[in-house]
């Protein structure tokens, strides 16, 4: 992605990570999410991976009815306007695979050209098995369908989601499987390939992960992949594959449009996107609500697809430069947090139009939107020896006016007693 420095970590080994808390479902009878349990049959060499986001939610589930709050912002016949909606644009969701029973979804997956790397493991082969919910959701975000009775539709509405079966509950994928999902969707014509799903061991620049990444941006495949949600201590830490140079990675933001706070920081961060209360579609039909970066970086992947569609020769590079360029930001330069800011869909895709090909990598556009207000900075935060010294001269304070207090009545009472005297006299 632009503007990010080079990160070429040293190490590559095997570590389990435990995945979040996800569920399972049956064709039949509604399931809740359960707790993944651990699983270390990973080849030497490969990290596991987890996914982004909870998965919790029963299903089949009910239609919401409303418009979700993250689409409200989204002035969707904008949006759209002058574009096909995706059409024609494949993007390949390597995930918990994609339910195509849910009739928002029954059009936009191409089931042939999906694949299941859990065959054997974990199921019978069939990329639309979507046990969790995970994928499915995902997948809505970008390419749902309109449906009467609900007001969720997904950002690229006419685009076809490649199924890619790679992890589940029990984080049985790995890097390795994950490095083969992206080489299989790039063989299928993906070209977005939204990753949900990320793990915190470092991975050298020539891993099977870095290499497939690094093979599908030469072949003009945008990658998107979620931040991680292990940003509850605001401390920065990569995480992959959202790490690797020319992915797009995307935290979360609540509806204040700051940053949420489980979202994960770091100088990889490329845009925000709204990861809070995130409705979605789920297995067999209906949808409902979750958090997490997964449910951010489909939002973004979304705009990709529209970018990609009007801009069919514009390089990875240029579809990523747009997106963070035209996102919104009430300071100058990079954050942590939230990269270039909270993306928006209307003027990233309307205003790519106006312009030559964005540069890269990312120049500095300045603050957008509203200017922030003209107001110091303020903190509670301080360090152990600062709340010493404030505390010291808390004591020196008050010992002062007790002092002065304590002069001054006897003051007082002097003069009372005079006054008395002279009275009596």
């Amino acid at each position: 992605m632009g503007a990010l420095p080079t990160r070429a970590c040293l190490l590559t080994a095997a570590v389990l990570l435990t995945g979040l808390g996800t569920g399972v479902h049956a064709a039949t009878t509604p399931r809740t999410a359960t707790a993944p349990q651990s699983d270390t049959a990973h080849p030497a060499g490969a990290a596991t991976v987890r996914l982004d986001g909870s998965g919790e939610c029963t299903f089949p589930a009910r239609q919401i009815k409303g418009t979700p709050w993250s689409l409200q912002r989204v002035q969707l016949d904008r949006l759209w306007q002058g574009t096909d909606k995706g059409k024609g644009v494949r993007v390949a969701v390597v995930d918990t695979g994609v339910d195509d029973r849910n009739p928002q979804l029954a059009s936009a997956v191409d089931k042939a050209s999906g694949h299941d790397y859990l065959a054997g493991k974990k199921g019978g082969g069939d990329p639309t098995d979507d046990q969790v919910g995970h994928g499915t959701k995902v997948a809505g975000i970008i390419a749902a369908r309109p449906r009467a009775g609900t007001g969720f539709v997904g950002l690229a509405p006419e685009a076809t989601v490649i199924p890619i079966r790679q992890n589940d509950a029990d984080s049985t994928g790995d890097s390795d499987t994950m490095a083969q999902a992206i080489t299989y969707a790039v063989s299928r014509g993906a070209q977005v390939i939204n990753i949900s799903q990320d793990t915190t061991k470092p991975l050298s620049a020539t891993s099977a992960l870095a290499q497939a990444v690094r093979r599908a941006i030469d072949k003009g495949v945008v990658v998107v992949a979620s931040a991680g949600n292990d940003g509850l201590d605001g401390k920065a830490k990569a995480t992959y594959p959202a790490a690797f140079d020319g992915v797009l990675a995307v935290a979360s933001s609540d509806r204040n449009n700051e940053r949420a706070s489980f979202s994960q920081a770091g100088p990889f961060v490329g845009v925000a996107a709204p990861g809070v209360d995130i409705v979605s579609t789920v297995p067999g039909g209906g949808q409902c609500a979750d958090n997490g970066t997964s449910f951010s970086a489909p939002f973004v992947a979304g705009v990709a697809v529209l970018l990609k569609e009007k801009h069919p020769d514009w390089t990875p590079a240029q579809i990523i430069t747009q997106i963070e360029q035209t996102a919104e930001r009430v300071v100058n330069g990079h954050d942590d947090f939230v990269g270039w800011g909270v993306v928006d869909p209307v003027r990233a895709v309307q205003q790519s139009d106006l312009a030559d090909p964005p540069s890269t990598p990312s120049p500095d556009p300045g603050p957008t939107g509203l200017p922030a207000p003209d107001v110091a900075p303020f903190s509670l935060a301080e360090t152990p020896e600062e709340r010493d010294r404030r505390y010291a001269v808390y004591v020196a304070g008050a010992t002062v006016v007790l002092a002065t207090l304590i002069t001054g009545s006897a003051i007082v009472a002097r003069d009372l007693r005079r006054r008395r005297r002279n009275a009596t006299g």
